[in-house]
């Protein structure tokens, strides 16, 4: 037998070269790139992008109390900040040439300041090559930086500054000082009188106190971030301690009492020796009136006591209940009849349950406040929504049973379920001496045609 021989595939370069592109990076390599990286962003790839200077806010303390024009002139001050300062380096520039003044080179110095108002970046490359012709132009003394450039890129440099973040401005001053360095190697010979010194260290004392605004600016931006959700957080707390409260007192008052009246409702039949088939249904009718509304109560305990409290599996009410409702009240004693007109259709399930407890909350105002009286419930199913009609008749004299009084919570209540549904509500005496409480529930046309 013969071997084949195996043949092993080297990469160009060798396996130094293979094992050079998976080696991993030095932290020195990473952050030597990642500084690049961020120079070309700042001032290469962002370098044309159009920011214009935003206006002044005029909600201080003191620009707050100005009133129409004044107000709106006060917001421009930024730019009219940035304009004097480009009359003063025109100005500069043009009588500080050694062949008399030159409005050319003012205008090579005024133009990057006015371009900071729009295009930052621009503006210090700008500045940069404005520095350059006007020492060739002009024929100055100082070298690299002549006075006017010296003033036109301190202002640049500042505007600049302020307008971008601290990495920008680290890298133009760095910018500056390769130029300075270049200029004078290549240009400046026979020149004495260099300036590349002052300009450092006079650009890196402003750039340093803009850094320093910047960061006091951003801790402060953050301190007030941090104090408003703070603040929010704890009135939600205070919120939750306050319902937890209200929730422990609502169960020491109300939940005593009714499981009281539901044990009490159940024993009652039997200490009475043969009691009539009436009062055994009336017993219960009570018990299960007591056992739900302890149920009810859980559930507005639940909602209060959780700050996420999910609404319980069990279907809520619609008007498809209410037979059983009427029959509730009737075992009650309330002698009740119902009503109802147009095509009967499913409604959303806000409006069916608002619909229902508006009729719950009517007809237990009629057994508390007119005991005896006969009710009737009128329901219109209407082409634009839902219409209800709960009227009582007065109670009859001379009565057993005294009236109960209420706080007149269940009128508002009622009024609060409408509002919400954008509904219309009236209730009021009738001239027969009962009441009578109307509600229209509009119901949007999609709504409709969906059921």
């Amino acid at each position: 037998m013969t071997e084949t021989p195996q043949t092993h595939t080297t990469p160009p370069g060798g396996a130094d070269s293979a094992y050079a592109a998976y080696k991993p990076r030095s932290p020195e390599y990473r952050l030597a790139a990642d500084a690049l990286r961020g120079l070309r962003q700042d001032l290469f790839h962002d370098a044309l992008v159009y920011r214009p200077l935003p206006r002044m806010a005029v909600d201080g303390p003191i620009t707050r109390r100005l009133r129409g024009r004044t107000r709106e002139y006060v917001s421009w001050t930024p730019h009219a900040m940035i304009a004097v300062a480009g009359f003063f380096v025109l100005m500069i520039a043009s009588t500080t040439t050694s062949g008399g003044p030159s409005p050319l080179i003012g205008l090579l110095a005024l133009a990057p300041v006015l371009m900071t108002m729009v295009r930052p970046v621009v503006a210090f490359w700008l500045s940069l090559g404005a520095a350059l012709a006007a020492t060739v132009l002009g024929g100055q003394w100082d070298w690299p930086w002549p006075a006017g450039a010296f003033a036109c890129h301190l202002v640049v440099l500042t505007v600049v500054a302020i307008r971008t973040r601290p990495r920008t401005a680290a890298w133009m001053w760095l910018l500056t000082g390769v130029y300075s360095l270049f200029a004078e190697s290549l240009f400046g010979m026979g020149h004495y009188n260099t300036n590349t010194g002052p300009m450092m260290v006079v650009s890196a004392l402003i750039l340093l106190a803009v850094t320093v605004w910047h960061i006091r600016r951003d801790a402060e931006q953050e301190v007030t971030a941090q104090q408003t959700v703070t603040a929010h957080e704890r009135s939600r707390r205070t919120l939750l301690e306050e319902r937890t409260t209200i929730a422990r007192e609502l169960h020491d008052v109300v939940a005593h009492h009714m499981s009281v009246v539901a044990i009490q409702a159940e024993a009652a039949p039997y200490r009475v020796e043969n009691p009539p088939p009436e009062l055994e249904r009336a017993f219960v009718t009570i018990r299960e009136n007591a056992v739900a509304a302890l149920t009810e109560l859980r559930r507005v305990l639940g909602v209060v006591r959780a700050e996420d409290y999910e609404a319980p599996d069990a279907p809520q009410p619609t008007l498809a209940d209410l037979d059983a409702l009427l029959a509730n009240v009737r075992d009650a004693g309330l002698d009740v009849g119902k009503t109802v007109t147009g095509a009967v259709r499913e409604l959303p399930q806000g409006v069916e349950l608002s619909a229902y407890r508006i009729v719950q909350e009517a007809l237990s105002n009629t057994l508390r406040h007119a005991p005896g009286a006969g009710a009737r419930v009128e329901i219109g199913y209407v082409l634009g929504g839902l219409g209800l009609r709960v009227v009582n008749g007065a109670p009859p004299e001379p009565s057993l049973v005294k009236p109960s009084p209420g706080a007149g919570h269940g009128i508002t209540g009622m009024r609060e379920r409408v509002s919400m549904l954008n509904g219309e509500m009236t209730a009021g005496p009738t001239d027969e001496g009962g009441y009578e409480v109307t509600v229209f529930l509009p119901v949007p046309a999609t709504s409709e045609g969906d059921a």
